[in-house]
């Protein structure tokens, strides 16, 4: 009998601006601010910290922080963090490829088990990275941040 393993969570898009743009605004608590958080800070280098902060935050109004030790920070390329969404630690990768005018941008978190709050939290963080990268393509493409996509507006 084979063992189940548990799936990462896997995403990617591109966007449609340079590298050190995307690496910028997933390595300063100033770029995460624009898309996604808010007070969020990070030392973006091996050993350093990412706290992620939200308040009253999207359609729950969610108030609440993360974070843990950066592991790896290649400026325009790589960047690495653990944080524990489950109680225990999960590691998130963003991976930064040119390509073309702009970025492809990779995004793998791992380190979830197999149990039934795991596979809950791995299921709701599953959709908030693929939300995530999406706030950030609009944010570095056109400038929205979250909150101000006008209802019904074509992107």
């Amino acid at each position: 009998m084979s063992k189940i393993k548990v799936p990462d969570i896997e995403h990617s898009t591109y966007i449609n601006v340079s590298p050190d743009r995307v690496y910028e605004s997933v390595t300063t608590g100033k770029g995460w601010d624009g898309w996604f958080t808010q007070g969020t800070t990070v030392d973006p280098k091996p050993g350093g910290e990412i706290r992620l902060q939200w308040r009253n935050f999207g359609a729950g109004r969610w108030t609440m922080e993360d974070g843990g030790p950066v592991l790896e920070a290649k400026p325009n390329r790589e960047f690495s963090f653990q944080w524990f969404p489950a109680g225990h630690s999960t590691t998130v990768t963003l991976t930064l490829d040119s390509l073309g005018s702009g970025t492809f941008v990779k995004l793998v978190e791992k380190g979830y088990a197999l149990n039934e709050e795991d596979l809950a939290i791995l299921v709701g963080c599953a959709v908030g990275w693929g939300e995530a990268l999406t706030l950030l393509k609009f944010y570095l493409e056109r400038g929205l941040t979250y909150g101000e996509v006008p209802s019904g507006t074509n992107l």
